[in-house]
């Protein structure tokens, strides 16, 4: 009962990179479990700064049952600013709790662990939206780590991509992406200095950026059939959205913080033009046609950060990578 344990972040991304398959069939059953109604997923709480609007640190609190029984909070933060001096954008750890007892037993460093559950969904929904593994031609907007990790998750799902086309405003990190594309993963990759050109005609196409507001906006942005991954979520225009089938996470959440799909529920006022969710898909509740683009917008849910930080633990535990913290707590007894 008493046990308490950290895991580091070198140690979270050796567990994840030898066992990105199973995190994806983790965040699969997850969404399946949330969707019966076996989680608590409250909103996220977002705690801004007047003198920082573009930075933000939120907490994610969730339980997980299914089988999981555990609770826990992610902290995240996001400070876009941290990019210009090199620095990675995001931040996080992650507290786990016993279900049974509610003492906490581990700390994880957390960036890992949400940039892993991220790209884990985004391949998951690839592969169910589209139907199979391989896409022509992909373009890839923003090249931070969690596209790196996106694509880092289609190769160990054994996709095959034609050319990979990355844009980012910040041409040396578009070009770092390009190089890692193709020397480590093996894919044919060029940098895409200006982004609408290589929208038209891409079989796959995913935002990963820091974007606050739309900037995609032209009509015919997206083709009938065209796959997007709406990862970061505020790229797209709302138009756009709702001439898009729209599979989300979970339609709640997803409807908060000017969302690309909250902006197009504020235009018109509904949510008809949402498909359903992803685990509706997977349980044949909810169809995708090839007469519109198809959308995926992913919130990002606590329960998946919960989901693959209990799977890090106990594989950490396994290896002997968990570093124990022996009399964590100063009371074990009541008198």
């Amino acid at each position: 009962m008493f046990e308490f344990s950290v895991i580091g972040g070198k140690a979270a991304r050796e567990i994840i990179g030898r066992s990105r398959p199973r995190i994806v069939e983790q965040v699969r059953e997850t969404y399946l479990t949330h969707e019966a109604g076996q989680s608590v997923n409250p909103d996220s709480y977002f705690l801004r700064f007047p003198e920082k609007p573009d930075a933000r640190i939120i907490a994610l609190p969730a339980y997980l049952g299914g089988g999981q029984d555990v609770a826990g909070i992610k902290w995240i933060s996001s400070f876009p600013a941290n990019i210009e001096q090199g620095v990675p954008r995001a931040s996080a750890a992650l507290l786990l709790n016993d279900y049974a007892t509610g003492y906490p037993y581990a700390v994880l460093e957390a960036s890992q662990i949400s940039a892993a559950r991220t790209a884990a969904s985004a391949v998951l929904a690839a592969e169910v939206l589209s139907g199979g593994r391989r896409a022509e031609r992909v373009v890839v907007v923003g090249a931070g780590i969690i596209a790196r990790n996106i694509l880092e998750f289609f190769r160990s799902q054994e996709w095959e991509f034609g050319t990979v086309q990355v844009h980012d405003r910040l041409p040396q990190y578009g070009e770092a992406l390009v190089e890692h594309t193709a020397q480590e993963l093996g894919w044919a990759a060029e940098f895409a200095p200006e982004l609408a050109p290589v929208l038209k005609g891409a079989d796959l196409v995913v935002f990963a950026t820091t974007a606050g507001e739309p900037y995609v906006t032209e009509p015919d942005s997206f083709a009938p059939g065209q796959l997007v991954l709406n990862i970061s979520l505020r790229d797209i225009a709302p138009e756009l959205i709702l001439g898009s089938y729209n599979v989300l996470d979970d339609v709640e959440h997803c409807m908060k913080a000017n969302t690309s799909p909250h902006l197009a529920e504020q235009l018109v006022g509904n949510r008809d033009f949402v498909t359903g969710t992803l685990a509706q898909v997977i349980n044949g509740d909810a169809v995708v046609g090839d007469d519109k683009p198809v959308v995926f917008s992913p919130f990002g849910l606590g329960v998946l950060d919960l989901a693959v930080g209990r799977f890090v633990h106990q594989e950490a535990q396994k290896s002997g990578q968990a570093v124990e913290i022996a009399d964590f707590f100063g009371e074990t007894k009541r008198w």
